[in-house]
């Protein structure tokens, strides 16, 4: 099946659930959609020893009014890069699998990019490799607004909406490693899973759905 998504930065377990369900076929990557703060666009959510940590992507928008995602710069704001890697860093390196993917993940922090959606489309394609998801990433041309024969997805994934109104979507539980300490947080950004339950990370993506 044929899903359409917004782009977003190491989207949470639920958005990679939508790009399980979708099995062999396309998930289009919103890319004109006008870009809007707040959203999974250039923010993710892991978890530390402190508990849930939100890491940022600072933007520039062109000057002006609305602008689309696609031509949403990455700002070099606050040295960004260095800080994600180390808030990655700090908070997965005991789980079972950081050493075993950090290599494939730090050349994103190392290397700029000059623009979010590049970044996303990357990143994303880099964790559905890692996890075995064989679904075809493809950006979108235009903006759909009513699109045929591909189930629209874009608004369903968004911190504004509780990832538990998805119907078609719940959360599994896995190993996390603060779990003792916080209990099981779900819904996390897939750095969580991924660190945490490697080649696994597949088996919960599939339960999910």
């Amino acid at each position: 099946m044929d899903i359409l998504l917004t782009s977003a930065y190491l989207a949470p377990i639920q958005y990679y659930s939508k790009l399980s369900q979708c099995g062999m076929g396309t998930a289009h990557i919103e890319g004109h959609d006008h870009y809007t703060k707040q959203t999974y666009r250039n923010r993710c959510v892991i978890a530390d020893a402190n508990g849930p940590l939100a890491l940022t992507i600072p933007t520039e928008k062109p000057a002006g009014g609305k602008c689309l995602m696609r031509d949403i710069r990455i700002s070099d704001h606050g040295n960004w890069r260095h800080q994600h890697w180390n808030a990655l860093e700090a908070a997965y390196r005991h789980t079972p699998f950081f050493l075993y993917y950090e290599d494939d993940l730090r050349p994103f922090y190392e290397k700029k990019m000059a623009f979010l959606y590049d970044f996303n489309m990357q990143l994303t394609q880099l964790v559905c490799d890692l996890i075995g998801l064989h679904v075809t990433l493809k950006p979108t041309a235009e903006y759909l607004h009513q699109p045929d024969g591909v189930e629209d997805l874009r608004s369903v994934i968004t911190p504004k909406v509780s990832w538990e109104e998805d119907r078609a979507f719940h959360s599994v539980e896995y190993y996390q490693v603060f779990k003792d300490k916080h209990g099981f947080i779900p819904n996390l950004s897939i750095a969580d899973l991924l660190f945490n339950m490697g080649p696994e990370s597949i088996l919960t993506l599939n339960a999910s759905r």
